[in-house]
């Protein structure tokens, strides 16, 4: 019994020594990081607010070695990164010269100080000045044009176009390799049994132009589906260009429209809307029949189709 009372004891005091050894670890080092010390620290400097056509060169020398005093908690993060980034106007916070930003590393100390944070008090900093030099890139616009492969459910279409949130792009680069673009595609567009609006966003496809940068490299797509069916109408003939002395008969005199609409629009769509012509041929054609063509329909219509595809005729 009095030996199993003295392990007790002796595993218990074991344990109090080491929350008590714990316990002061913690606060010693609490104490230790409560203190202020000096340490140099390296600031990345960054600008924002650049035209899309500045790239600074990668040359360029953009930190800033600062001597600091803080607190140890305040330098703990220094343990795991190496520097601070810090953004600065391109427009408002530095100067520009030929090809080179100039940031007065002195004059904006304070500035510095406030967006590093309070809890570090700058002592000095190196150098005096930086010089960010940067190249300027070829800038134009071109057209963007959607490619898609979009299957509709039966009955179901695209009721207008689609609605883009930008119809062109700016491409900068290297004057060489943008000198021949001439327009940009989207990525491809692949959607089956749609039947209902479509908003997407689709990247632009920069396949074989390593070398450039698009601005926006995306895009916002909308289209309304509706319920679509068809229509007929008989519609009249009209012949151009037909010599005034020369008198024909022709049959049929009219042609059947068929015509794809959305349901929405269908009843508001009557037979004056379309108009048919057969362009005479040139005499020395020696023809014997007109092709007729829809010269006019409602542009809100899809697809069009005339029967018979063929008119003939015979000189008086």
């Amino acid at each position: 019994m009095k030996s199993r009372l003295t392990k007790y004891f002796k595993k218990k005091a074991f344990k109090q020594f080491i929350l008590f050894f714990m316990l002061t670890f913690v606060v010693l080092i609490f104490a230790k990081l409560s203190n202020d010390y000096k340490q140099n620290i390296a600031i990345e400097i960054k600008l924002s607010n650049l035209d899309d056509e500045i790239v600074i060169k990668n040359s360029a020398v953009n930190e800033v070695s600062a001597y600091v005093e803080a607190k140890g908690f305040a330098l703990v993060p220094f343990l795991f990164k190496d520097k601070l980034e810090v953004e600065f106007d391109a427009e408002s916070d530095v100067n520009t010269s030929d090809h080179a930003f100039v940031f007065d590393v002195q004059k904006q100390r304070f500035l510095l100080e406030k967006k590093i944070g309070k809890s570090y008090k700058i002592l000095s900093l190196k150098p005096d000045t930086l010089i960010l030099p940067y190249s300027k890139m070829a800038v134009k616009n071109v057209p963007l044009y959607l490619k898609s492969d979009i299957d509709y459910a039966i009955g179901y279409d695209l009721r207008d176009n689609f609605s883009l949130s930008t119809d062109s792009i700016k491409i900068v680069g290297p004057f060489d390799a943008i000198d021949s673009i001439t327009h940009l595609n989207t990525k491809e567009l692949e959607l089956s049994n749609i039947k209902s609006d479509i908003e997407k966003v689709i990247e632009v496809d920069l396949t074989g132009y390593n070398d450039v940068e698009v601005f926006p490299k995306s895009i916002e797509l909308k289209g309304k589906v509706s319920r679509f069916t068809e229509g007929t109408f008989e519609v009249p003939i009209i012949i151009t260009n037909k010599p005034e002395n020369l008198k024909i008969n022709y049959f049929p005199k009219t042609v059947t429209v068929s015509f794809y609409v959305d349901l929405e629009r269908f009843k508001s769509v009557s037979s004056a809307d379309f108009i048919v012509e057969c362009e005479f041929p040139e005499p020395s054609e020696n023809s014997t029949f007109l092709i007729p063509k829809i010269a006019k329909a409602p542009s809100f219509v899809k697809r069009t189709n005339i029967k018979p595809k063929r008119i003939d005729f015979i000189r008086l």
